[in-house]
């Protein structure tokens, strides 16, 4: 019997053709990452604000800005490894990573960078990272660990435990503006050696300074924010049309210190940590401009959010330029209240998400996870981002059951939690805030502070956004069900519902 070649050879054209196409057709992604930046630092098209940032109005006008995005927590570490895990930190730990501290990831673990590597991307980080390394693999033989001189080091070694070790392909920063070694790292290589003992630094144009440890010799902070997006403008110029891509630029601005170049200085009217927000802007704009030079803008979902509300300083921004960062919100970084975790929250995907849309529904960045596997077609186990909801049906306007999260938890600190649930915020302890608040902030929002032996707080956002209020005693039955629920996710209970 003769067989023909002819359907067999058919076959494997329209396979070959189809495995093109959907290589063509899976976006690019982007996620440009402030830090410290309060959801009311972004301008949105308002000529009053003393903040102008037009390149993320441009986003946010070719995309959908969300009203109610959150990050997992109110400070940075944490709030970086549940981006790209998506699963909650407060299930393993709660504060940041110090100087000299291991990598918050358990070898091998999910990331978003790694399944994007499974799923054909290239794979970029750029700037911050804040995540960890192995220290121990560099540490000289005989030196104690966290020992912050530079000749206790061995800088010519591989620097393993970053990104390259969690799903990046590439990578170029200098780990943490403020904590050492304060150097340049391209993958897992030192570019510039730190050989210069930092004790203690002069405040910088806009204060700060860095922690104690070693210094590359020259070493200058106002350029850190151009140079990592100009390196990432440079990578996605590199990357091929036959290869889609993933680029995670984590900004040092407008953290402390706050360094805005000179061209910058009186941009804003909020001060130097206004014009840093606006270089900050700038510097999104290069990639947006980057990716439209490229040809990529049309299938490439670029993000803009941020780790966590806005600095301290911003009681002084309020008093001296009238600027609140946090918007209509109470509370900083680090806090429990609105402002330490509800951020700037922007998807761009002009094929996909209508130009200019706004939605209201409760996201949270741990939520990127299951949301990229759906666009990528990644089979997302149960086991991973046990936490991630997927939104794209949000993204893209399609029908689902609003809210589409049953509850959102957030966290700084150990012990003490907020949990979300439609317009409610149920805080397990006393008071939102890890600091004392300032007189005059209270004073000039007519804010107040709750009783000491209150055994938690309960508010409506929906009537109450700044969280004057509180309905704890009035609501008993409501505070049971979301304290018993709050129990439930952090004694195990996975946050999302079960993937089929």
């Amino acid at each position: 019997m003769k067989f023909s070649l002819i359907p067999i050879v058919v076959l494997y054209a329209l396979a070959t053709v189809a495995q093109a196409q959907q290589r063509t057709e899976q976006p690019n992604v982007v996620i440009l990452y402030a830090d410290d930046m309060g959801v009311g630092d972004v301008s949105y098209g308002d000529p009053a604000a003393k903040i102008q940032t037009p390149n993320i109005d441009r986003l946010a006008s070719q995309g959908m800005t969300f009203t109610d995005g959150h990050s997992s927590s109110g400070i940075c570490t944490p709030s970086r490894y549940s981006l790209l895990t998506g699963q909650h930190h407060w299930r393993r730990f709660h504060g940041i990573v110090n100087a000299f501290e291991p990598s918050v990831f358990k070898p091998g673990e999910f990331t978003i960078a790694r399944m994007f590597q499974e799923q054909g991307y290239a794979t970029g980080a750029f700037g911050k990272w804040h995540l960890g390394w192995d220290w121990d693999a560099i540490r000289k033989p005989g030196v104690k660990a966290k020992d912050p001189k530079a000749e206790s080091y061995d800088w010519s070694k591989p620097f393993p435990g970053g990104p390259i070790d969690q799903g990046f392909d590439y990578y170029f920063g200098d780990g943490t503006i403020n904590f050492p070694p304060y150097c340049w790292i391209e993958n897992d290589r030192f570019l510039t050696i730190p050989t210069k003992p930092v004790i203690k630094s002069k405040p910088l144009a806009g204060g700060g300074g860095f922690r104690k440890g070693p210094m590359a010799e020259g070493w200058n902070p106002y350029e850190i924010l151009p140079t990592v997006t100009d390196k990432t403008v440079k990578w996605i110029g590199e990357q091929s049309a036959e290869k889609p891509f993933f680029a995670y630029l984590a900004f040092n601005s407008p953290h402390y210190p706050i360094v805005p170049n000179k061209e910058f200085h009186g941009k804003s009217k909020a001060g130097y940590y206004g014009d840093f927000v606006v270089e900050t802007d700038a510097m999104v704009g290069k990639v947006l401009d980057a990716l439209e030079k490229k040809g990529l803008a049309e299938n490439t979902i670029v993000i803009f959010t941020a780790d966590n509300g806005t600095e301290n300083h911003a009681f002084e921004r309020l008093e001296k330029f009238d600027q609140w960062s946090s918007g209509d919100f109470r509370g900083l970084k680090h806090d429990l209240y609105e402002g330490g975790h509800r951020v700037p929250f922007i998807v761009s995907w002009p094929s996909q998400i209508k130009a200019g849309s706004r939605s209201d529904e409760v996201v949270s960045q741990v939520d990127f996870a299951a949301t990229f596997a759906e666009i990528t077609g990644y089979d997302l186990s149960n086991e991973n981002a046990i936490d991630s909801y997927n939104i794209l049906p949000v993204l893209k306007g399609e029908g689902y059951s609003s809210p589409l999260r049953a509850a959102t938890v957030q966290n700084t600190n150990k012990g003490k939690y907020a949990l979300r649930q439609g317009d409610w915020v149920f805080i397990n302890t006393q008071t939102g805030a890890m600091r004392p608040e300032p007189k005059a902030y209270l004073e000039h929002f007519g804010l107040q502070t709750f009783a000491k032996d209150s055994p938690g707080l309960l508010f409506n956002l929906k009537d109450d956004p700044r969280q004057t209020k509180n309905l704890y005693n009035e609501q008993p039955e409501r505070v049971s069900a979301m304290n018993a629920l709050l129990q439930s996710y952090t004694d195990g209970e996975r946050c999302a519902p079960v993937r089929n």
